[in-house]
Formats: C-alpha cells, structure tokens, sequence
C-alpha cells in the first residue's frame, strides 16, 4: 500500500505519512481506503481499512483518533495513550511508540517535529482552527524553541480550487495581516492558498524549516477524497510517530 511519506530533515525514525485514498474496501462515494468513521460509511468497511492502514504501516500502537471539531484544541498524549477519543483537532507527544492521527479530505494536516526527532504534534487545519490559533497551542506544547522545529505540510485544496467569503479573509487577516497575501479576490469571492496560511502563520511563530506537499485534493481524485469536490466522501489519514 502506498502512502505519501513526508519529505522533511528530521530524524529517520521519525515517521509522517498520509493514505492515499486507494488499497481499502469501502464501496462508493467512499471508494476505497476511507478511515473515518463519521461519514456515513459502513463500520465494518471502517475498521477492516484502519486495519489494512495499521499492517501496511506498521504501527507500533493503535492510533490514537481524535473527534475533531475545527477547534483551536491540542491535547497531549503520554505513554499510554489516550483512554477515549476526545474533542480535539490536534495531538502532541514526546513519547517513543505513540501514533498520532488526524483525518482530512481538503483540510491541511500539520506535522511538527523537534530536531532531535524527540517531541512529535500533529495538527489538523481548517481555516477555523487556523484563526484561533491552533498552531500557536500546538507550539506552546513543544519544550524545543520553534526554531529547532520542522514542519511538513501534507496534502489539502490547493489555491486555484479553496473559493471562499470575506468572512474567511477577515477572520485570517485579523489574526496576522500578513496573510492578506495568501488571498486572491475573484468575483466578489476569494481564493485562499491554505497551505501558505500556515507556513505564514508558523514563520510568524519562528519555525523557519517548512516542507510542503504541495499536493492538492480538489484536483487530484485519484489519490485524494475532496469534500468540497465531492460532498460525501470519505477521509484520508495523516500519521505521525517515532520508533526510538
């Protein structure tokens, strides 16, 4: 099964991925490797693509989901893991052997790493989350100063395809003005590059190493699930963990 492995200077035992949409069971509009389990999917079709997901990557624990609600919230992971699923669009840990997790299908996973490989956060950004500052709480979790921390940028919609309202622009450009560049007015509309939003956001933060996919969902239905393409869809899965 293949997945799209992140191309980021940390650690080799630092692992980042995030699934294709190809290698599961599911049946359409899901077709074939949907991991979330709140679309509407058959369950059972759900936990034997989880599984499929878990052998082909393998992971040294389950992976700990999240019920993510386009909040500013990051919760940290310890050893053990997490004992339920908690409202949170974001996860940190600094523990050897704990699988972080997010689901996306158009919103932008965020990867973060120390550069010694030893504290992990995995983010999922909309342009909610990213206006009330989730990448500001992910950061606050990290003891490395944002200086010594990578990011990756994983797939998302791409800017030529994310249309969206003055609201959008208003609630990203009140947070930092920079970001009025990430934004190109059509039509009474704007189209937003979400990816640029959070390396514009986490160079203001002062994380300067910043990888991107530069792969877009919307455009690319072979590999990606787009809601704003397809509506009812499935969800990709964003992993991170560290072996050592």
């Amino acid at each position: 099964m293949q997945t799209l492995t992140a191309q980021w200077k940390v650690p080799s035992f630092v692992q980042a991925h995030t699934s294709y949409r190809a290698g599961g069971v599911s049946v359409a509009p899901y077709k074939s490797l949907n991991l979330g389990s709140h679309v509407g999917d058959l369950p059972a079709s759900v936990q034997r693509n989880r599984e499929r997901i878990q052998h082909a990557l393998e992971f040294p624990s389950s992976p700990n989901w999240l019920a993510q609600i386009h909040s500013d919230r990051v919760v940290r992971i310890g050893a053990d893991g997490l004992s339920d699923i908690p409202e949170a669009d974001g996860a940190y840990t600094d523990q050897a052997g704990v699988v972080l997790a997010v689901l996306t299908a158009d919103c932008l996973p965020v990867f973060l790493a120390s550069a010694d490989g030893q504290e992990l956060a995995l983010v999922h950004c909309g342009w909610r989350g990213l206006a009330q500052g989730i990448l500001t709480n992910a950061l606050a979790h990290f003891k490395a100063k944002p200086a010594d921390i990578f990011a990756w940028l994983g797939p998302c919609i791409g800017p030529k395809a994310f249309e969206v309202g003055a609201d959008v622009f208003e609630a990203m450009t009140s947070l930092n003005p920079k970001h009025a560049t990430s934004f190109i007015a059509a039509g009474g509309k704007y189209l937003a590059n979400l990816s640029d939003i959070a390396k514009t956001e986490l160079e203001h933060l002062g994380v300067t190493e910043i990888s991107a996919s530069n792969a877009c969902t919307f455009t690319d239905a072979e590999h990606y699930y787009s809601y704003r393409r397809d509506g009812t869809t499935g969800r990709m899965g964003s992993f991170l963990w560290r072996s050592a």
